[in-house]
Parts: structure tokens; C-alpha cells; sequence
């Protein structure tokens, strides 16, 4: 029995000295008082429903995620005032502290609830001419004796362009570049961009108006050199104020905190400095990103926010769901003992990097990887997919003409990609072709041998696969569809034409699986 409470007394004294953030978009947390400044579908006891019954139904959902969630520090937006953190503070004991800020006249804040206590708050401005926004919440925290900030952030969103979120990004840079190199911060919220936004945001005119630089990706400094994204691998390297965005900790697939039009975005970030990882003070704990996503939360590819139909003349509250946006959290550490949370990363990199499927576990490559005895069991012209025997196939986009279809070689890799995450090989050096292969087809997966929409699958040459066009669709049953794309337009089938797909690249876009046809001959008309 003493045992059992010794090991129990252990566990509590160890876990004190860990703690965690999340962030959570709650998507317009509003009273049923009239302020004059909330939204027209919030104004209380109109034909909208927003009454409270509703308002009950909203907080108690509300409730229930940040309990089951049981986080030491929540980052919030889109909270209308300081009068509902009080109500939260109320219905959740557990809490403390909180803070709050908004401009007087904007209809949503963010603010902070923390079992952890708040030192001093403070808020950074971000003003424009013609256009006001919120504040980015500055709170510092003392914990431990330890001292820390988190900045709460609630950037412009994507109905204006990326100057307005390169404005947030200098404000914070400037402020935090006043901050000794090694003093421990948090930025977190809803930054309204993507952590690759430096890809996603390229081709939309409106939103690009500034030369492909980004306020999350370029000025505050995510990537460097070239746009390639700072990782554990090196972030310990630079004389930049550079900062780690956790997304990099999850597989491709998983990396989404809401959906838009079923594609996966991440508008919610925690980046954090090199300073949580010099093991002076906080550190982070490698691998504990995680985004919260409970059935009730999130179900077949569908984020389960607050739902209201459309009127003629204004939206109607149902009574039902939660926020457009998945919370995300992270952990972190202030035991004196802690070795350099990059020490285990290390320990575990330390093995040599032999496969690809290696490759799939890096978002870089600090080093050149050899791969040995790898076949191309496709190509179009630049384009090719290799694989190996017993282990993954991986797309290389460019470069490759001088590969030959059929033939092994050894390869030396030197940068992997993700693009707009499906893994690519970006640079590679050919330092030995080997021999022919003569039934490099078998390496292909057969359709009706494998479940097509898991991601273990990416890059594949599969076969077999049959079913009927419907715009852009391959549907391979009443309710079951995967899109099929070529960025040649007329190569696309018909509507309505019955298709087999022969040699079909499984890749994926944005969190969505998809197939890639090159040429004529990748599928044929009929079963």
C-alpha cells in the first residue's frame, strides 16, 4: 500500500512540473445583451434564435470541450466580452485566471483562462486606416518560479489580403526581438494562415499582394533559406529569431484544424522560439502536438461546427454543434533535470536513414540519404515514382528525365518536399544505374487489394480500380468517390463514362485523396 502511494505521490510531483496550451477559435461566443457592435444573426431575441435556450445550449458545448480537453493554460477568440470569461471562470472552477482585450468598438475579443498564474497582461496594437481588427494579447505567466509569455493571437482573416497579416507578423516580431534570445514565449491563436501558407496562398491573386512573402512563413521567420521550413534539426542553428510550428510533428494527413470545402487547413498555429529548447528554463516536449478531435468534435471528415440555416433575410440558430476550428495544445516541461528535449529526437535520429519510407518521417533533410537498388515504376517525361521491394513508393516531380522506366538504381537524396501535403523528393543526385527490371509492374498495388484512402498508400501506382465519372469524380459506388485529376484538362474522362484506371498515381491534396493520371494510357474506356 505504501508503495502504491508512494509511486502515486511520485506521478503527482513529476507531472507538476509539466504543463499544457491550447488554443481554441470557439466561433462567436456571444451574450444576449445588446451592444450595438455584435453580429446581426447575435443580436438577442430577433427571428434569428439567438435566445437562451441557444445561448445555454452554445456555453455548455463550450464547456464541455475545455473540461474534457482539462488543459493548464486556454488561448480563446472570438469571445465578446470580459463579462462571458467571468461566466466561464464560474462554470469551470478549475480555472483561476483569465484575461481578455478588444478594441471598444470590435464585436469579438480573445482572451486566456489559466490555472497557472498570470503575472501581467498587456496587449500588443495592431491598428489600420480604413479597417480595425483585434489586439494581439501579451499575458505572462509565472510558474515554478519560472517566468513565460504566451501571445495570443486573432489575425485578419482571408477576406482581405496577406498585408494585413504581414502587419501582425512585424508587430509581434518587433516586439518579441526585445526579448533576451533566450527568454521562453509562446505564439498561439487563430493566425487566419496555413503553416505552409507560403503555398496555399500563391495562387489566389486577391490574397498574394505581397510577392509571395507570408506573415507566418517569411517575417516570422518559419522557413529560411529558400523556404524550407525550421525544424528540431536545426533550429538551434540559426542567428535568426526563427520559430518551429508544431504542424510539422504530424503526418501530412493529419495536419488540419478545420476544413474548408472538405480541403484540411490549419489556421490555428503554436509556434515556439529556439529558447524552449535550450533546456535552461521551459522546454518543450518533443511529439506532444496534438489536436483535439472527439467524435462529437470532428466525424467522417467533418468538423461539427455551430449550426444555422439560411433564411431569406438573415441565419437561424439550430441549437446544435460547436466552432468551425478544432482546439490544438501542446506540452511543456520545467524540470531542472530535463536533459535538451532535443536530446531523445537525436537518439533517435541517430540511426542511419537507409529507406523511403524514412524519407515520409522527415519534413527535411539535414543530410544527403542514400537509397540503395530503388526502381521507377512510372514515368512522364520529368516526372517519376520509385519504389523498392517491401517498402514505399515516393513521387519525384521534376528532374527525373534522365531516370529510364523499368530500370534500379542507387540514389542519393538530398531534400524531400511536402506539397500541399503529398511527399515528394526535390533534389536527388543519380549515383548508379543498376540494371533492367523485367516485372517492375509487380511492385503495382491492385485497387481491390487495398483500402485506397489510407495514407500509408500516398504515391502508389495502382491498377484495377473501375467505377463511373461524374465531374471530375471517379465514383466507385452511389456514395463512394476519389477525385481524379491531370493538369491536362482534356485528358480528364467524360461524364458519364464507365473507366478502368490502369496505372493511376494515388496522391493526395490538402488532406484528400486523389488520383493523378499523365497520360491516355493510365486508364481505359470501360470494365
Amino acid at each position: 500500500m505504501l508503495k502504491i502511494l508512494f509511486l502515486f505521490l511520485f506521478a503527482i510531483i513529476l507531472n507538476a512540473k509539466t504543463f499544457s496550451i491550447a488554443t481554441y477559435n470557439v466561433e462567436n461566443l456571444f451574450d444576449l445583451n445588446k451592444d450595438d457592435n455584435e453580429y446581426s444573426e447575435f443580436i438577442p431575441n430577433t427571428p434569428s434564435n439567438w435566445n437562451e435556450a441557444n445561448f445555454n445550449i452554445k456555453i455548455n458545448n463550450l464547456v464541455k470541450v475545455i473540461k474534457d480537453m482539462n488543459v493548464d493554460i486556454l488561448a480563446l477568440q472570438e469571445i465578446e466580452n470580459r463579462e462571458l470569461m467571468q461566466l466561464l471562470l464560474k462554470k469551470l472552477p478549475e480555472y483561476k485566471y483569465y484575461s481578455f482585450i478588444k478594441y471598444p468598438d470590435s464585436a469579438i475579443g480573445l482572451g486566456i483562462l489559466s490555472k497557472i498564474k498570470i503575472k501581467e497582461n498587456t496587449n500588443l496594437d495592431v491598428k489600420f486606416r480604413t479597417k480595425q481588427f483585434r489586439p494581439i494579447l501579451e499575458t505572462t505567466f509565472v510558474y515554478e518560479n519560472t517566468e513565460f509569455k504566451v501571445f495570443n493571437n486573432h489575425w485578419p482573416s482571408k477576406a482581405v489580403g496577406e498585408s494585413y497579416r504581414i502587419k501582425y507578423a512585424k508587430n509581434l516580431q518587433d516586439r518579441i526581438s526585445l526579448l533576451p534570445k533566450d527568454y521562453d514565449y509562446i505564439l498561439i491563436g487563430d493566425f487566419n494562415s496555413d503553416y505552409n501558407e507560403m503555398q496555399t496562398f500563391k495562387s489566389n491573386q486577391k490574397l498574394n499582394n505581397t510577392r509571395g512573402i507570408t506573415g507566418i512563413n517569411q517575417i516570422l521567420n518559419t522557413v529560411i533559406n529558400n523556404n524550407v521550413f525550421v525544424t528540431c534539426d536545426d533550429i538551434l542553428k540559426n542567428e535568426k529569431r526563427v520559430h518551429y510550428n508544431l504542424w510539422l510533428e504530424l503526418s501530412n494527413n493529419e495536419r488540419f484544424s478545420s476544413k474548408y470545402l472538405g480541403q484540411s487547413n490549419t489556421p490555428d498555429n503554436i509556434l515556439i522560439p529556439p529558447a524552449l529548447f535550450d533546456s535552461k528554463k521551459v522546454s518543450y516536449i518533443p511529439n506532444s502536438f496534438t489536436v483535439f478531435k472527439p467524435n462529437y468534435l470532428y466525424e467522417n471528415n467533418e468538423v461539427k461546427r455551430w449550426q444555422m440555416s439560411n433564411d431569406k433575410f438573415f441565419k437561424i440558430h439550430k441549437g446544435e454543434g460547436f466552432s468551425d476550428h478544432l482546439p490544438i495544445y501542446a506540452k511543456f516541461s520545467v524540470d531542472k533535470n530535463d536533459t535538451s528535449p532535443l536530446k531523445s529526437l537525436e537518439e533517435n535520429q541517430n540511426n542511419k536513414l537507409s529507406t523511403i519510407s524514412d524519407l515520409y518521417s522527415k519534413e527535411k533533410l539535414t543530410t544527403p540519404v542514400v537509397l540503395e537498388k530503388v526502381i521507377v515504376i512510372y514515368k512522364d517525361d520529368e516526372k517519376a515514382i520509385i519504389k523498392k521491394a517491401n517498402d514505399r513508393a515516393i513521387f519525384i516531380y521534376s528532374n527525373a528525365k534522365e531516370l529510364k522506366l523499368g530500370y534500379s538504381y542507387n540514389l542519393q537524396i538530398n531534400q524531400v518536399f511536402n506539397f500541399n501535403g503529398l511527399k515528394e523528393i526535390k533534389e536527388f543526385i543519380i549515383l548508379d544505374e543498376l540494371e533492367k527490371v523485367e516485372d517492375f509492374k509487380s511492385l503495382y498495388l491492385d485497387a481491390k487489394n487495398i483500402d485506397i484512402f489510407d495514407f500509408k498508400y500516398e504515391n502508389e501506382i495502382i491498377t484495377n480500380l473501375r467505377g463511373v465519372m461524374k465531374y471530375s469524380k471517379l465514383y466507385l459506388d452511389e456514395n463512394k468517390y476519389i477525385k481524379i485529376y491531370s493538369n491536362k484538362r482534356n485528358l480528364l474522362p467524360k461524364n458519364g463514362e464507365t473507366i478502368t484506371i490502369t496505372t493511376g498515381h494515388l496522391a493526395s491534396f490538402k488532406g484528400n485523396k486523389q488520383i493523378v493520371i499523365y497520360s491516355p494510357s493510365d486508364f481505359k474506356i470501360g470494365f
